[in-house]
Formats: structure tokens, C-alpha cells, sequence
């Protein structure tokens, strides 16, 4: 056993390059895990100044200097911040709220239809199983109003942060955006000089990652606006607050969609039942939804690199579990990213020299 994995580590860590490459990547994974927390104004501003940086070089191509071209980028995104900050966010607050308030007699109403149900069906259901189960909403209704008044009491320390974060993000972000060269100089000369392989790697994924993270900010502006303009003229409640929903639920792959199937679906027959409107509510937005895997997706996303459901799923659990909304987020590039390191990882396939059985005899004629 301890010959197998010597082996193995030979093959695998024998290369200067590819021992610091697995340096860097333990670093970064450590700092993340157990600084995260603290350190999550700079990392979100990071990844926005990521974001805005594809902009900037487009500009700067035009002929124009580096600071009024981050000043040209960085003016509108304070503008679409403030807009969603005190524009949009107040909107679905205020929808939160009135769905909350109505949320006892729409639960009132599930519980007549339940109710019906041993009338209806007494072979396949029975008023056992009935009130099991409206014993289980219940409770699930008890517990969810615990974690709203929880949520209220500690929102008063998390508005504060929010304050702070609104104030500092902004500054970090224009920081990064002016002075990205003398960052990236600076972690240089830090970096071990045998960093060609991780260069190497980084060149592949970096325009990569990038273009996958502006295509999915894309196509949750997309499919987010077009959802809430299809509920609003087809009268749906809540349509502000689902449109965000469907539009948010594209950053998990398969998953999201799946889930963010209930909220419609459920508030649409609370508002109108089985009926006509229902049916055509849920046709349009499964027409949405196939759109968007069939013709959005394949658009803004064609230069990706394939991976299987299993491995997105997979990816999706993990790094979702490491590091919450934002692991979920760059699940598939950080899944891509695996696939790149696990490609071209130096390994030695040179097999060992095998040694002669002792009781060979080497005859020389």
C-alpha cells in the first residue's frame, strides 16, 4: 500500500511547477475558508471590479487613458447600484411584505382544498394522511414565522453592515479598477518565479471565467425582466417579486429552476385555481424556461466548457457548501477551472526501472 501511494506521489508531485501550483491553490482555498467572512467587502468587490474590468479594457482600446476610461464604467454602475438599492429593493420588500400579510388566508384556503381531497379521492387518499400533513405545514408555518421574527431582531445590526458595505464596496471597487497594475505588480513580486505552469493556466481560464461571469449576470437580467413583464400582463400577483425569483434561480443550474417551479405555481392557483389563467400562466412559463436552456443559454454561453450534470451538480454542493451564494455563482467556472488543473497537471510517466528477480541468473555470451 505505501509503495502505491509513493508511486502515485511521484508521478503527480515530482515536478517543481506543478508542487507550486498546488502551493498556491491550498493558499487560496485556506484563505478563503477561514478568512472569508471577514474579508467579504474586498472579495465581492473583486469580483464586481472583475466584472467592470472587461469594459475598461474595451474602452482603453479606443484610445483612451486607464482613468477616464474606469471613470466612464465606474459612474454608471454607482448609478445601477443606487437604482436597485432604493428603487427596486423597496418594490420587492413592500411585495414580501403583502405577501406575508395574506399568507395566513391563503394557507386557510390550502387547507379546505386538502380537506376535499378524501371526499374526492377516498382510494388514493385518506383524512389521516390529510391531517399528517397539515400537521407538518403547521409546524413548517410556525417555524418559518420564528426565523422572519429572528431575522427582524438581528436586521438591526445587519443594516449597519449593509451601510458600511455600501460605502466601502463602491471606493474598493474604483481602487481596484485605477490602480490594477500596481496590484497585479505587487502580488508578482511575491509570487515563486516557477509560476509558469500556473500562468499557463490562468491565461486559458481567465477570459474564459470571465465571459461565463458576464453571461450569467446577463442572463439573469434577461430572463428576470422577461418573466416579470409575461406576470404582469397576464395579471399574476407577486409578479416583481416572482420575475426576480426565476431570474435569480438560473444561478443553479437544473436545480433552480426546479425550485423556483413552487412559488409560481402556488401562488398562481391560490390566485386562480384550476382554471384556464393557471394553465396558461404555467405554459408561459415553461416557454420561458425552455427558451432560456435552449436558446439563451447556448447564445451567451458557446464558448464554455462542456460539463456533465453530474459534475455541475456536484460543484453546485461543494463549493456552495465552502462558500455559500457566491460558491453556487462561480460553481461551473470553479468546476472548470478543476477540469483545466486536473488536464494539465504535470505527471512523470515514466515507469520506475523494474529490478531483476534475485534468483535471475545474467548469463553474458
Amino acid at each position: 500500500m505505501a509503495q502505491v501511494f509513493v508511486r502515485w506521489f511521484r508521478r503527480y508531485f515530482t515536478d517543481q511547477e506543478g508542487v507550486i501550483l498546488a502551493l498556491l491553490l491550498v493558499a487560496g482555498f485556506a484563505i478563503v475558508i477561514f478568512m472569508g467572512e471577514m474579508l467579504a467587502p474586498l472579495l465581492a468587490s473583486l469580483v464586481i471590479a472583475y466584472l467592470l474590468e472587461g469594459l475598461v479594457g474595451a474602452i482603453q482600446r479606443r484610445k483612451m487613458s486607464r482613468l477616464p476610461a474606469v471613470l466612464l464604467v465606474f459612474m454608471p454602475f454607482c448609478a445601477l447600484l443606487l437604482l436597485l438599492i432604493f428603487g427596486l429593493m423597496p418594490l420587492l420588500f413592500g411585495q414580501v411584505s403583502q405577501l406575508f400579510q395574506e399568507l395566513p388566508a391563503m394557507i386557510a384556503k390550502g387547507q379546505q382544498s386538502l380537506l376535499q381531497l378524501p371526499v374526492n379521492y377516498p382510494t388514493f387518499i385518506s383524512e389521516a394522511q390529510v391531517a399528517e400533513l397539515m400537521n407538518t405545514i403547521r409546524s413548517a408555518v410556525a417555524d418559518a414565522g420564528q426565523y422572519v421574527v429572528s431575522f427582524s431582531l438581528a436586521s438591526i445590526s445587519g443594516l449597519f453592515i449593509l451601510i458600511i458595505y455600501l460605502i466601502l464596496v463602491p471606493v474598493l471597487v474604483f481602487l481596484f479598477l485605477k490602480d490594477k497594475g500596481v496590484f497585479l505588480d505587487w502580488i508578482s513580486g511575491w509570487m515563486p518565479r516557477e509560476r509558469a505552469l500556473a500562468t499557463q493556466i490562468w491565461e486559458e481560464m481567465d477570459h474564459q471565467i470571465g465571459n461565463y461571469v458576464r453571461g450569467k449576470f446577463l442572463e439573469i437580467i434577461i430572463v428576470g425582466v422577461v418573466s416579470f413583464v409575461v406576470f404582469a400582463l397576464m395579471g399574476l400577483q407577486y409578479a416583481m417579486l416572482l420575475g426576480a425569483l426565476v431570474g435569480l434561480s438560473v444561478i443553479v443550474p437544473y436545480i433552480g429552476a426546479a425550485a423556483v417551479t413552487f412559488p409560481v405555481a402556488i401562488i398562481a392557483y391560490f390566485q386562480w385555481g384550476w382554471s384556464t389563467d393557471f394553465a396558461y400562466l404555467m405554459i408561459a412559463y415553461g416557454i420561458i424556461q425552455a427558451l432560456d436552456g435552449n436558446l439563451l443559454v447556448p447564445w451567451l454561453f458557446s464558448e464554455a466548457v462542456n460539463l456533465h450534470p453530474v459534475a455541475i451538480i456536484t460543484a453546485v454542493l461543494v463549493f456552495g457548501g465552502l462558500w455559500g451564494i457566491w460558491g453556487v455563482f462561480f460553481a461551473i467556472p470553479l468546476a472548470t477551472l478543476v477540469k483545466a488543473l486536473l488536464n494539465s497537471w504535470p505527471r512523470s510517466d515514466d515507469p520506475p526501472e523494474a529490478e531483476p528477480p534475485p534468483n535471475m541468473q545474467r548469463d553474458v555470451t
